[in-house]
């Protein structure tokens, strides 16, 4: 076949046309990681901080935009070509993304356990970015990896309280790890837990380990037909999570039953490691928890201990949310007994009031995180400072910069004070609820976290009378459900919703309950009020009979 001259002028375009576009976008792309295109970005940091801070200023909590609308905004899988323009793309961003986003900074938001964020996080994140530090490894995180050590042995003091000597010892020698910073609670309590059964199904005698050999020729080397672990029926799902990855199944995790402050019943604790002991099982950990995700309830700390040391099992404290109480004069007796927990999760990003992306978990021994050590010829190597090698995650973020200046910039006054404030704020809205004929108080809180359901006006004077039917219950929990999810829709302010049980004619029924948390110091008294203000306006334009089809028809997050 003969190419025409016409042809080959053709081709000859495109190509020259096809060189001219790559040499632009070579341009384009280079631009973006030198010094003259940040130039070019610096009108752009301006507009950046006008978007963040009209968000910040908003007072509702959300838009009223429907799902199913914004979901349309988000339909192409196509990649761009050509790179985009940025102020175009921001104005895409802010058009689509921002300006229905969750207002989790707006003091009418509090329902979940997301808190309000202190001024000095904004340029602190900025920096963290432009260092983009990867926190697991010396050569990718030279200072940063001491600077977090030092955060960590401030928050490990805290807890466990041992002298001068032990943490100059510790504090940065590399054989020691106090505590590792993860992404999240989950991770870190994940971490604990292979560590505790790393450890009790070690080396020995020839014997791999569990770490080479695997769970199953470990608990047949070690007499054991079995592995557990035992926590509260109100353990967070992470210990789901936890049981699954390391290899014991969900049927493995034991749910104790948990008394009317939401604590684990400790009696039933008892019988259970008395039953498994018998039974011949390990028990990897035995879990307290220090603020239930659902109520904020804290177990008897001290009382789960004694069992844990008699049974000679490792003991681990769930305190992801509550283990800020340890801040507080006047709160800390609620942790009472923490201090002998062999490992402890706290999350920075709940009352901590930083970023998400900081969970902790410390530990007693500095030596019990070598159980779960790894190293690579490229990175890790045994002896070093690397952060990762005794860690899950294998990259990270520096979010230790947020820790280290929370500790400096609020410091143990500050947490105090928020501490405190928060947990006031919520027994102002615990006393306004029973004060209020329209709501019921399902638990006395033990956090700044507390539940609570609406009782509309045909049924309160059963409730009051404690006659309820499991038919009444129902129909209290889809006009709960229904007005949790009106009230969200509407965005002015925000309360979350859970399922908690009770007791009807002498059998656990399970109930709805809607859930404030109170993280944000701006939060007042009038916030609270206009939440439950809200919910009444709500309510008095709704029927019990129309509950169940609204509840079928918008279930969509």
């Amino acid at each position: 076949m003969t190419i025409s001259k016409q042809d080959i002028q053709k081709q000859n375009y495109f190509f020259e046309s096809e060189q001219t576009l790559q040499h632009g976008i070579e341009e384009q792309i280079i631009e973006l990681f030198t010094s003259s295109g940040k130039a070019n970005f610096h009108d752009i940091d301006g507009l950046v901080e006008t978007i963040s801070q009209n968000f910040l200023s908003t007072i509702d909590a959300n838009t009223e935009i429907e799902i199913d609308s914004l979901l349309n905004s988000f339909c192409n899988s196509k990649i761009p070509v050509k790179p985009a323009n940025f102020q175009t793309y921001l104005k895409s961003l802010t058009n689509n993304v921002i300006d229905h986003s969750i207002h989790t900074s707006s003091p009418r938001f509090i329902g979940h356990m997301t808190s309000a964020l202190p001024s000095f996080v904004h340029p602190l994140a900025k920096l963290m970015t432009a260092m983009n530090q990867n926190a697991v490894k010396i050569e990718t995180a030279k200072s940063l990896s001491f600077c977090e050590r030092e955060a960590l042995a401030m928050m490990h003091r805290l807890i466990y309280n041992f002298s001068d000597n032990f943490y100059a010892q510790h504090i940065q020698n590399s054989q020691s790890t106090l505590g590792i910073l993860l992404s999240g609670g989950t991770t870190a309590n994940i971490t604990a837990l292979w560590c505790a059964r790393n450890n009790s199904l070690g080396a020995k005698d020839g014997f791999g380990g569990v770490e080479k050999e695997g769970l199953t020729a470990a608990l047949d080397f070690y007499g054991y037909k079995g592995a557990v672990i035992i926590g509260s029926e109100l353990m967070h799902f992470s210990f789901d999570k936890a049981a699954d990855l390391m290899g014991i199944g969900i049927q493995g995790l034991i749910k104790i039953p948990t008394n009317s402050n939401n604590q684990v019943d400790i009696q039933a604790l008892r019988e259970a490691v008395v039953k498994c002991h018998a039974q011949k099982l390990l028990i990897i950990g035995i879990i307290g928890v220090a603020g239930t995700t659902d109520s904020g309830g804290v177990d008897s700390i001290a009382e789960i201990a004694e069992i844990a040391q008699a049974a000679k099992v490792h003991f681990h404290v769930d305190a992801a949310w509550g283990g800020p109480l340890i801040f507080s004069e006047q709160h800390r007796h609620k942790l009472a007994g923490i201090e002998w927990a062999d490992s402890v999760t706290i999350d920075g990003h709940k009352q901590m009031y930083l970023p998400m992306g900081i969970g902790m978990v410390f530990f007693r021994d500095p030596d019990l995180a070598k159980a779960i050590e790894k190293q690579a010829a490229y990175t890790m190597r045994k002896g070093s400072f690397d952060l990762g090698k005794r860690a899950l995650e294998g990259s990270r973020p520096g979010m230790a910069l947020f820790l280290h200046a929370g500790l400096n910039l609020i410091g143990l006054k500050g947490y105090e004070f928020l501490i405190d404030e928060g947990i006031r704020k919520t027994q102002y809205m615990a006393d306004r609820i029973c004060t209020m004929p329209e709501f019921e108080l399902l638990a006395k809180p033990d956090t700044n976290l507390l539940i609570y359901r609406y009782i509309p006006e045909s049924l309160r004077d059963i409730v009051v009378k404690n006659n309820l039917t499991e038919t009444d219950n129902q129909l209290i929990s889809q006009f709960n459900e229904k007005i949790q999810k009106i009230q969200r829709q509407i965005g002015r302010t925000f309360i979350s919703r859970t399922t908690k049980t009770t007791i009807c004619f002498e059998r656990e029924i399970p109930i709805i309950a809607l859930r404030a948390v109170i993280a944000n110091p701006l939060t007042t008294k009038e916030d609270i009020d206009a939440v439950l203000n809200d919910q009444i306006q709500i309510a008095s334009e709704m029927s019990i009979v129309n509950c169940i089809d609204f509840n079928e028809k918008v279930d969509q997050f």
